[in-house]
């Protein structure tokens, strides 16, 4: 899929980080959208962000969680805006927990969200993708859908399962018109800590990574953590492009950021004890990760000032 122009685009969580800006960067290439989020002003910010662009968008307030309302948003995208060529199952959700001390509830949050509302929405979409002449399914893992690291057992559980979902996807519709596409971002510079939750009961980091802490002035707390994740990540519009340049190349597995090739290349060459040298990534890429939005994107701070006014 070369061409986004007249294309209708389903997007969730875009109402902040990679699902805003694909929303940006479609409508910029002509695409229409139909934006879906669970927080209402965030949903409002990204659709004031879409405004100045010559395409229609939709907004729609939806719980991922809730397979009811997914089953729903087909036929409501539909009326809106006639058909559907692209779906982005993008939004998702962390706890940093050991398993042990996760709560079963804080399991089923982050496994609801991040694995079972992609089923869900690939299930409910695909029949309408199928009807297109050409149609792609994007379905977000992360570089924690290739390698693991401690206190993160439901989000890795949950993001190898979308890989290995969307891959045998990619086999089963590859005679189809519907192009699938699994995306596996690296550090991007999002809010998924701010939003997501932390069990404080035990340490959280080892040794090595607590100097690499330190040495880049990170805090303890989760806002100075989840600020620190935000700022010092590839910006969104950035992974954006990357993700949406994928499709465009037909690239059935999309690695977003250096730092992603690199835990995937080491994973693939230490098996074992690819960990290791995660800390050296960490400290090495957050000095040189390109942290700007790309040119022509709408500020954010001028959208919010606009709908505070």
């Amino acid at each position: 899929m070369k061409d986004f122009s007249n294309k209708i685009a389903v997007i969730t969580g875009a109402g902040s980080g990679m699902g805003r800006y694909l929303a940006v960067l479609l409508a910029q290439a002509g695409a229409n959208i139909a934006a879906c989020e669970i927080n209402k002003t965030a949903l409002a910010e990204t659709t004031a962000m879409l405004a100045d662009y010559p395409v229609k968008v939709s907004s729609h307030i939806l719980d991922v969680a809730d397979k009811a309302a997914i089953e729903a948003l087909p036929k409501q995208v539909i009326a809106e805006h006639g058909c559907i060529d692209m779906v982005f199952n993008n939004a998702g959700v962390t706890v940093d927990s050991t398993f042990e001390d996760m709560p079963e509830d804080d399991w089923d949050w982050v496994f609801n969200i991040n694995l079972q509302a992609v089923i869900n929405s690939s299930r409910a979409f695909l029949p309408y993708l199928k009807q297109r002449p050409e149609a792609a399914l994007i379905n977000t893992s992360s570089i924690f859908g290739m390698i693991t690291r401690e206190r993160q057992s439901v989000y890795h559980t949950a993001k190898f399962a979308v890989r290995g979902f969307t891959e045998c996807l990619a086999k089963e519709l590859k005679s189809s018109s519907v192009q699938v596409h699994c995306v596996h971002p690296g550090h991007i510079g999002t809010n998924i800590i701010t939003n997501g939750r932390i069990n404080k009961s035990e340490e959280s980091t080892n040794s090595m990574e607590r100097l690499v802490m330190k040495v880049l002035g990170l805090g303890n707390s989760q806002e100075e953590l989840a600020a620190f994740f935000r700022n010092n990540g590839m910006h969104a519009s950035r992974a954006s492009q990357i993700i949406l340049d994928g499709v465009r190349k037909k690239r059935s597995r999309i690695m977003v950021g250096t730092d992603a090739k690199l835990m995937d290349l080491a994973q693939r060459l230490t098996p074992m004890h690819y960990e290791k040298i995660f800390p050296l990534f960490t400290l090495t890429l957050t000095l040189l990760r390109n942290k700007k939005p790309i040119k022509g994107i709408p500020s954010e701070a001028k959208i919010t000032t606009r709908l505070t006014n």
